[in-house]
């Protein structure tokens, strides 16, 4: 166990230095090709998959809109799903109605790094009730991969609960 604790430990270094990265060049001009303007675009589109999916409150759905293993980074906690199985097992559907949320919305996706196969999202989205008043807003990270042709988003790091 002290041997996959290690590794767990290491992989999540990895990613906060791609994080603490990410930020440091938000204020970086991103080169522009079609390449990445295409990476980008996919990117985007994976991320309102995973938008779509959530506000539907459909698991596989938003499921299907992530690479494996996912990693989410809130609420002082590090939770890594293997699977879109075992992450579609969320309870989040059960414990987001009882805060009073009913549907969020990204305010803002900035592109802060871009290559061919992954791209990293600074956002900034909102979470509202059912009469469509804002409960909270919150920034984010996310960052999208390109797995086997599939462009989902692999990790997110969010000051949300």
């Amino acid at each position: 166990m002290n041997h996959l604790s290690s590794i767990f430990n290491h992989y999540v270094q990895q990613f906060c230095v791609f994080v603490a990265i990410s930020v440091l060049g938000i204020g970086a001009v991103a080169q522009t090709s079609a390449e990445e303007e295409g990476a980008v675009a996919a990117a985007m589109a994976a991320m309102d998959a995973f938008m779509l999916g959530f506000n539907g409150r459909d698991p596989e759905a938003w499921a299907a809109s992530l690479n494996y293993p996912h990693v989410r980074f809130a609420s002082g906690t590090v939770t890594v799903w293997d699977s879109a199985e075992d992450f579609s097992q969320t309870r989040a559907f059960e414990t987001l109605p009882r805060s009073g949320w009913d549907h969020s919305h990204w305010l803002t996706r900035d592109v802060v790094l871009v290559s061919s196969e992954k791209v990293h999202i600074a956002t900034v989205f909102q979470r509202f009730n059912s009469d469509n008043e804002v409960l909270a807003t919150y920034e984010s990270l996310y960052i999208v991969t390109k797995m086997d042709g599939h462009w989902g988003t692999q990790a997110r790091s969010s000051l949300a609960p």
